[in-house]
C-alpha cells in the first residue's frame, strides 16, 4: 500500500520533505485566506481532512492519495504568487503544481505510475468543485475529470481545502461545492467514469466541439493507427519488436539518423517531422494500419497527429511506456545515441502522459 509518509504528524512532513517547508511565508490574499500563508493553510486543510468523515469511511488505500494531494495542492504557490496592485494571486499554481508533483514523485523512485499520476490529477484539479458552474465548457470539464478520478475523492479533497482556511465567503463556497456534486450526479459521473456509449463515442465527444455525449457515430473507425509515448529509454523500440513487428512502423529516430540530423537540431526535426507525417499520409490514405514511434511526450504534439489520424477515419490507440528513474538513467548512459543528461531531464520535466479522453484505447506499460 503506497503512502506519502509512515504518519500523518506535520511536523514530521515538515521535517521529511523541503518543498512543505517552501510554503512557509509565502503569502496569500487575506480576503480569501486570512489564516495566514500557505504553510498555515496547508496544515489546516490537512487538520481538517482528516475529520471530514467522507475521508474517515473512506478505505486506507484511498485516504493516502488524498492525503498526499491535500498536503501538495497549494505546492507551486511557491513560484506563482505575485501581488499585483496589493491583491495576492497565483495564477496557474494548480497547473503547474500537477507537473512538479509528477517530477517529485517519478524521481522518488516508489510510487506506481498510476498512484502518481492520480495523485498529480486531483492537485490539477482540486479547485474545479469551485469553479465548475462558472466554467460555460462544465460538462466537458466534469466528464473529463471523470475518465481520470474519482469525483467523490475530488469533493473531499475542495471541501477540505474551504475548511482549511478562514473567510467569509466560506458558505458561498461550500453551496458551489454542493452543486459541484449535483451536476456529477445529473452527468452520470458521480464517483465513476462517465459511461460513454463506446470507445467511439468517448473519441469522438472529447475530439470534436459541440457534439453531444450520447452521440454513436454510425461510421465505425476501420482502421487503427498505434501512437507511442514516452521518454526515450522507456522501451518504444523494444515494444516495436515484440508486439508490432507485423505492422508499418514510422520511427522519427530512423528518419532522423538516416538523414544524419541531430535531436538537437531544431529545424533539422522539422523536416524530420515532415517527411514522417508524408509517409504517415500514405498509409492512411491507404486505410493500413500503422506505429508512430516517437517521443509524444506533450499533449500538444500528440493532438496534432491524433487530428491528422482521426481526419482519414483512423481509431488512435496510444501505448505509454513508462520505465523507473533510476532505470532510465541507467538505460541512456548504455544506448548507442545517448541524450545529454540535461536533455533527458528537460524531457521529464515536460512529460505530459496521455489521459483516456485523447484517443479511442489508452495502454500503459509500466517496467
Amino acid at each position: 500500500m503506497w503512502k506519502i509518509n509512515n504518519t500523518y504528524n506535520f511536523e514530521e512532513l515538515t521535517n521529511k520533505f523541503t518543498w512543505l517547508s517552501d510554503m512557509k511565508g509565502v503569502p496569500q490574499d487575506a480576503i480569501y485566506h486570512a489564516e495566514g500563508d500557505v504553510y498555515i493553510h496547508t496544515q489546516m486543510v490537512v487538520e481538517a481532512l482528516l475529520q471530514l468523515e467522507e475521508f474517515k469511511n473512506l478505505p486506507e488505500n484511498e485516504q493516502h492519495l488524498i492525503f498526499a494531494a491535500a498536503l501538495m495542492h497549494d505546492i507551486e504557490k511557491r513560484s506563482t504568487t505575485i501581488i499585483d496592485d496589493g491583491r495576492i494571486t497565483s495564477p496557474g499554481h494548480a497547473k503547474k503544481g500537477e507537473k512538479t508533483v509528477r517530477k517529485l514523485l517519478y524521481r522518488a523512485g516508489d510510487t506506481p505510475y498510476v498512484t502518481r499520476e492520480y495523485v498529480a490529477k486531483l492537485v490539477r484539479y482540486h479547485g474545479l468543485p469551485i469553479w465548475a458552474i462558472e466554467k460555460p465548457n462544465f460538462e466537458l470539464l466534469l466528464l473529463k475529470t471523470s475518465l481520470s478520478i474519482n469525483t467523490f475523492h475530488l469533493y473531499i479533497l475542495a471541501k477540505a481545502d474551504i475548511l482549511g482556511r478562514k473567510c467569509n465567503d466560506q458558505q458561498d463556497l461550500l453551496d458551489r461545492l454542493g452543486y459541484f456534486k449535483a451536476l456529477c450526479q445529473e452527468l452520470n459521473c458521480w464517483k465513476q467514469a462517465y459511461p460513454f456509449p463506446s470507445k467511439e463515442s468517448q473519441f469522438n465527444y472529447f475530439l470534436k466541439e459541440d457534439t453531444s455525449r450520447f452521440y454513436e457515430p454510425f461510421k465505425k473507425n476501420d482502421f487503427e493507427v498505434i501512437l507511442l509515448s514516452g521518454v526515450p529509454g522507456s522501451g518504444k523500440d523494444t515494444f516495436v519488436k515484440e508486439r508490432l513487428k507485423n505492422i508499418p512502423c514510422i520511427s522519427l529516430d530512423t528518419i532522423r539518423r538516416a538523414n544524419k540530423i541531430k535531436p538537437t537540431d531544431k529545424s533539422g526535426n522539422g523536416k524530420v517531422v515532415q517527411i514522417g507525417t508524408e509517409m504517415a499520409r500514405q498509409y492512411l490514405r491507404a486505410k493500413q494500419p500503422f506505429v508512430w514511434n516517437a517521443t509524444n511526450i506533450t499533449r500538444q504534439l500528440r493532438g496534432k497527429l491524433i487530428r491528422l489520424f482521426s481526419d482519414y477515419g483512423a481509431q488512435v490507440k496510444i501505448v505509454y511506456l513508462e520505465v523507473s528513474y533510476i532505470e532510465l538513467i541507467k538505460r541512456n548512459k548504455k544506448r548507442e545515441h545517448p541524450l545529454p543528461p540535461n536533455v533527458l531531464e528537460r524531457m521529464i520535466n515536460k512529460l505530459e502522459p496521455p489521459t483516456p479522453d485523447e484517443c479511442s484505447e489508452l495502454e500503459i506499460i509500466e517496467y
